[in-house]
C-alpha cells in the first residue's frame, strides 16, 4: 500500500481480535541504496497456547535491512495486536510474523526473534530469518542463523 493511501496512521483505528495480516501497510524508503537497520521492539506481544488456550507474553524483536518498502509502525503495531487470540506455538508465531513481513516488504534481510515469558520454568525463545535469495543477505541470513545465540 502506498504512503498516500495509509489507512491506520492518524486515525482511531478499531483493534482486531484474530490473526489480520490484511492490516499492514508499508511506505517507500526514501534511501533504498544504503544498507541500514531498522528495529522494532514490541515487548507487550500475546498469543493464545493453541492446546490449553492459556495467554502467551513475548517481547517480539523484528530487525530488518528495507528494500524498497518499509512496514509502517501503527500499522505493524495493529498486526501484532491481532494474536491477542490467535492459538500458535511461539515458533508459529514468529515464523508466521516474518513471512507476512517478508511478503509485505520484500526486505534485503530480516530477522524476528520472540523473547516469550516462562511457563512451567521453561522460556522459549524462537529465532527465524530470511536473506533475499541470490544476494549477499542470503548468505548474511545462514551466517547469522548459524550463529545464531539467544539474547
Amino acid at each position: 500500500m502506498r504512503e498516500d493511501k495509509l489507512q491506520a496512521l492518524g486515525k482511531n483505528t478499531a483493534y482486531r481480535m484474530d490473526y489480520a495480516p490484511e492490516v499492514l501497510e508499508t511506505f517507500v524508503n526514501k534511501h533504498p541504496d544504503n544498507d541500514y537497520w531498522v528495529q522494532f521492539n514490541c515487548p507487550e506481544f500475546t498469543s493464545l497456547c493453541p492446546i490449553t488456550g492459556q495467554p502467551d507474553f513475548a517481547e517480539i524483536k523484528i530487525m530488518y535491512i528495507p528494500g524498497e518498502r518499509m512496514v509502517e509502525s501503527k500499522s505493524l503495531k495493529l498486526y501484532l495486536f491481532s494474536f491477542r487470540n490467535h492459538g500458535d506455538f511461539h515458533e508459529d508465531c514468529v515464523n508466521i510474523i516474518m513471512k507476512d513481513l517478508v511478503r509485505l516488504m520484500d526486505p534485503k534481510y530480516i530477522e524476528v526473534i520472540g523473547l516469550f515469558t516462562p511457563r512451567g520454568g521453561i522460556s522459549i525463545y524462537p529465532y527465524a530469518n530470511y536473506g533475499r535469495p541470490g544476494t549477499k543477505y542470503e548468505q548474511m541470513a545462514e551466517q547469522r542463523l548459524l550463529n545464531y545465540q539467544a539474547r
